[in-house]
């Protein structure tokens, strides 16, 4: 039987024979204790990777993100964020159950100003308000189409943030990918912000973990709130070495996977009659709207494409993600375009 091409998301993947080899191999120790050697050795080539003092790794995204709101953030303030952001769309709810904070969304399609910033913030003078203490960027945007923040307004917003006592919080789950899109590098694109998020199980292929990168008191404070949520492992270096392996092997063929999404993109966007700005394809993530006049909607459309032997995700009613990865090579995209089109056409 053939497997499916699977493009519901790139946490999809599964670990290479070589990526097993380095996790069996791995030195390991008691991480609560700081004896976990592969992942010292992560964490201290993180730090240097994307410019900040410390790193911590912590067992998901999810949890990265909330560990931060804890550091950043005191119960009943708001965080600032793009409108349809993961600290608010994706996660659970957290940021109220953990952090006690609610999110403010602005912007439109995964970006905001400084000026937008600077007009959403709360006045501090007014003790019905809630305190605005955190700005927040997702980069690249999942729900936008996995659009790169431009570098330029992010410099404007965290300079805003700085000048208006914000703190300022880098979502980089896909920062590899926004790194290879843009041509900066990890570093630069952390550079203006006091706490940085990446995942190691999208992109990079590892079966899981994400890490925390800032200054030494941000994370000494970041790994007592991982404690806290149960996030501290033991012999962790199996999960750090999956991660150093895909830093090493997966990082540059991330252009690969942003060649395969605008491919499949531009064929779907040329045979069916869908909603898809081809300007928004900028890395791996490809999401596409059903306008009304189509009898089918995301959530039958999906189901005939799974009959087909094509994984998707509807991420609403009449909107469809799909998602490139390692685990997908150029003919499998163009052969889920071919599958999507008859389908789509009625």
């Amino acid at each position: 039987m053939t497997p499916p091409i699977d493009l519901r998301s790139d946490t999809v993947t599964r670990p290479s024979e070589a990526m097993r080899a380095a996790m069996a191999a791995a030195p390991v120790g008691d991480d609560q204790y700081g004896e976990d050697p592969t992942t010292n050795r992560l964490q201290a080539r993180l730090a240097e990777l994307l410019g900040k003092e410390a790193a911590l790794w912590l067992p998901t995204g999810t949890m990265a993100n909330q560990v931060a709101l804890r550091v950043l953030t005191r119960p009943g303030d708001e965080v600032i964020a793009a409108r349809e952001s993961h600290a608010a769309w994706h996660e659970a709810g957290g940021g109220a159950a953990n952090a006690g904070v609610q999110i403010h969304e602005i912007g439109e399609r995964g970006v905001f100003s400084a000026a937008q910033l600077l007009a959403a913030i709360k006045p501090r003078t007014f003790s019905i308000f809630p305190t605005t203490s955190l700005v927040e960027i997702e980069n690249t945007h999942n729900r936008a189409g996995g659009v790169v923040v431009p570098q330029a307004e992010v410099l404007r917003i965290c300079q805003a943030a700085r000048e208006q006592g914000l703190a300022s919080f880098l979502d980089g789950a896909r920062l590899w990918n926004a790194s290879v899109a843009s041509g900066l590098s990890p570093a630069e694109l952390a550079a203006p912000f006091d706490l940085v998020a990446v995942a190691f199980s999208k992109g990079l292929g590892a079966p899981g973990g994400s890490l925390l990168a800032g200054s030494k008191a941000l994370i000494q404070s970041a790994d007592r709130h991982r404690r806290r949520m149960g996030g501290a492992m033991r012999q962790n270096g199996i999960f750090a070495a999956a991660a150093l392996h895909g830093l090493d092997h997966n990082l540059a063929r991330l252009a690969d996977d942003h060649a395969h999404a605008r491919d499949f993109a531009q064929r779907l966007a040329g045979a069916a009659p869908v909603q898809l700005e081809l300007a928004s394809v900028q890395t791996n993530i490809v999401v596409f709207h059903l306008p009304a006049t189509l009898a089918i909607d995301a959530p039958t459309l999906t189901a005939q494409a799974r009959e087909q032997g094509v994984l998707l995700n509807a991420f609403g009613a009449r909107t469809v993600r799909a998602v490139t990865h390692l685990d997908v090579d150029g003919a499998q995209c163009r052969r889920a375009a071919e599958v999507l089109i008859p389908l789509l056409a009625g």
